[in-house]
């Protein structure tokens, strides 16, 4: 008796191989092409958002740009389920980054149904542009920026004891200058004295909260000063943790011709001297 099994949709021959290869894949002329339309698609709907911004531009245009706004968040919410009809684990591309970052370029229009105003947290599409480094095959500045991720991560718990202590610094100086300026000259609560202490350690100094007395003043230029003194500090813990992300993803081969020692991991030839590296491991 002859038997038959329904056929696998995920085989060579099914069509959601065939549509993998061209949603996700890189390498062939349809996958291309779909690559950099939707790239196109993402950039012309982030500048109707855009336009849409602008007071005269959206009082002649605010109907077709709705229309439009609504027209590409129905084409990229059919996109999106269709990724995760096409995949073997739609849950685990929808946690992946880039499952995410489709998810996030949905709901702002869909929020503005309740909150008006959030289709304009429709720009976040932008970040959709990110494929364009596997279509361009430039993964190696992925890889690139993995190490900043990575180096970010091993230094997040320095920068945080570097910002607690910003914010200690920023409420001491907020309630001297409340106390020293006072409600008549501006500073009517110790958050809003808060706000000005941020703004004049971080060296920005909008200009909105300025102290009037000579106490006041010499208040704020000791915080400048301690600002100017300071503001370097979380940079030079992760440019640290940079260098040190950096020196342990090279490898430890040598160049048999100039004896160079550290080189990237799929390096093929030394640096210095150009000359074959051995084999990784060997």
């Amino acid at each position: 008796m002859t038997r038959f099994h329904a056929p696998d949709p995920f085989d060579s021959r099914g069509w959601r191989n065939r549509s993998f290869v061209v949603v996700f894949g890189h390498h062939t002329f349809a996958g291309r092409a779909f690559d950099v339309g939707l790239i196109v698609a993402i950039m012309a709907s982030v500048a109707v958002a855009l336009a849409d911004s602008i007071a005269p531009v959206h009082a002649r245009y605010g109907r077709l740009f709705y229309a439009l706004e609504w027209g590409f968040t129905l084409m990229f919410t059919a996109e999106y389920l269709f990724r995760l009809m096409i995949v073997r684990h739609p849950v685990r591309y929808a946690r992946s980054f880039y499952g995410v970052i489709d998810l996030l370029a949905l709901l702002p229009t869909y929020l503005s149904l309740l909150v008006p105003g959030a289709h304009y947290l429709a720009v976040l599409r932008v970040l959709r542009i990110l494929r364009i480094f596997e279509v361009l095959h430039l993964r190696r500045y992925t890889r690139a920026t993995s190490i900043l991720l990575d180096s970010l991560q091993n230094s997040w718990r320095k920068i945080l004891v570097f910002l607690l202590a910003m914010l200690a610094i920023v409420t001491i100086f907020g309630a001297v200058i409340f106390l020293v300026e006072g409600p008549e000259n501006g500073f009517t609560s110790i958050p809003l004295s808060m706000y000005w202490a941020l703004v004049s350690v971080s060296t920005v100094g909008f200009g909105d909260l300025a102290p009037a007395t000579p106490l006041g003043r010499m208040v704020a230029s000791v915080l400048i000063l301690i600002g100017y003194g300071i503001i370097a500090v979380p940079t030079g813990i992760y440019t640290a943790e940079l260098a040190t992300s950096l020196r342990t993803r090279r490898d430890a081969r040598t160049c048999e011709a100039c004896g160079l020692v550290g080189h990237e991991p799929d390096a093929g030839h030394c640096r210095r001297c150009g000359h074959a590296l051995p084999e990784a491991g060997g």
